[in-house]
């Protein structure tokens, strides 16, 4: 897909001649489409742009009971240098880039070939059946994720029994820290690749038919022809949702591993989230929790940038596109 250029609205009149739309012109012709989005920026505004002026505190000493926001003293950058030598911090990145990394590796390329899968099928009926089947663990909740995942790898799980009645000795995958990655991912999979699915089927509908039927006739196989027009086809959604994912490097969820906290202990299981509820929420340290907060979201916007750039540099258009 080609870089986009930013130009100027114009107006084609019937001589064929073009004319530069002001900006009480475009209002008019847009007003239904901006009042059909009100609602929408008037939720972000609440939810998101004002929450965010709330970051201040992080550059406070700030207490909630005798000064406030406006009362609180500021302390500058103090809340940050104690975040670096909070080895619970340190641990806590660690663990998050390192699931990230993995789960980018092992995960990610997982809804694309479900998706492949999905659109080969022939039969539709057979296709909705799947695509009912796969998708219906997005709709659960992580709790009973893992309570599933629990009565097939736990201690007592199916698996453990199975192996007990043949003489083996029975494992408990939940309770394992040294596995805790593959577990946490493979949970994953299994709740989020079928949703995930969605997207990479809909890029597959856009794709020409006759593109697959002039490679046929040439004589290219599935393979060749699955490598030269499938996998280009995706190509832009593909590095879009890989942007979005490594700004979202730093959030890896929150309810999967608090429930599982316990059971593995906080040295495999600490991550970013669960740093903050700890470090600010349970010990009523909010200014320190929001700058662990603020610190994630300008890490997630430095790698957004940087992948966006990498996906300009490969002739996608990316997130934005350069003017």
């Amino acid at each position: 897909m080609g870089m986009l250029t930013a130009t100027r609205p114009r107006k084609v009149t019937a001589e064929g001649t073009a004319v530069t739309l002001t900006w009480r012109a475009k209002l008019r012709r847009d007003w239904p489409l901006l009042v059909m989005n009100l609602p929408m920026l008037l939720i972000v505004v609440a939810f998101w742009w004002v929450p965010a002026l709330g970051n201040v505190i992080a550059f406070q000493d700030y207490n909630p009971y005798t000064g406030g926001i406006t009362g609180s003293p500021i302390i500058g950058f103090t809340n940050f240098a104690l975040l670096f030598q909070d080895p619970q911090f340190l641990r806590a990145i660690a663990n998050t880039l390192s699931i990230t990394a993995f789960q980018l590796v092992f995960y990610f390329p997982v809804p694309i070939m479900l998706a492949l899968l999905l659109n080969s099928i022939i039969s539709a009926r057979l296709r909705a059946f799947v695509q009912g089947v796969v998708y219906m663990p997005f709709f659960f909740s992580w709790v009973l994720v893992i309570a599933i995942f629990q009565q097939m790898f736990g201690g007592a799980g199916l698996l453990a029994q199975i192996l007990r009645e043949n003489g083996h000795q029975g494992v408990d995958w939940m309770t394992n820290s040294d596995t805790f990655i593959l577990l946490i991912t493979s949970q994953t999979i299994w709740k989020d690749a079928g949703w995930g699915a969605i997207i990479f089927l809909a890029a597959l509908s856009t794709i020409d038919p006759n593109l697959y039927e002039a490679a046929a006739v040439d004589g290219a196989r599935r393979w060749r022809r699955m490598w030269h027009i499938t996998l280009p086809g995706l190509r832009p959604v593909i590095v879009l949702l890989l942007i979005l994912r490594l700004g979202d490097a730093l959030n890896v969820g929150f309810e999967q591993f608090m429930l599982q906290r316990s059971a593995v202990g906080s040295q495999a299981s600490e991550v970013f989230d669960t740093f903050v509820y700890w470090s600010g929420m349970r010990t009523g340290d909010l200014g320190y929790g929001a700058a662990a907060g603020l610190f994630k979201g300008l890490v997630g916007l430095l790698l957004i940038l940087a992948a966006n750039r990498v996906a300009h540099a490969l002739g996608e258009r990316g997130v934005y596109s350069r003017s």
